[in-house]
């Protein structure tokens, strides 16, 4: 078995309201940052895998994000793996 460290950046889909990210720019506003706009506030997970190869590795991490990291209705993610040494 081979190790892989994933690293997955999850963000609302486009056309979805976000809702902290639109918090956070109009408070920015408020505090005369008026040039900061279209802010998105996302998620960040890391993870280790242990898989027979980098494809599986890559859709182990996939289908994990399909069924509980990401909620594939709503939000994008994006998977960088890596070969670990772990």
């Amino acid at each position: 078995m081979n190790n892989y460290k994933a690293f997955v950046t999850i963000r609302l889909r486009d056309g979805i309201l976000d809702v902290q990210g639109k918090t956070v720019e109009n408070a920015l506003h408020s505090m005369a940052f008026n040039s900061i706009n279209n802010i998105k506030i996302g998620k960040y997970v890391e993870l280790n895998v242990e898989a027979e190869s980098f494809e599986s590795a890559e859709e182990i991490v996939n289908q994990a994000c399909m069924q509980l990291i990401a909620n594939p209705i709503i939000e994008d993610y994006f998977i960088d793996l890596v070969e670990s040494e772990e």
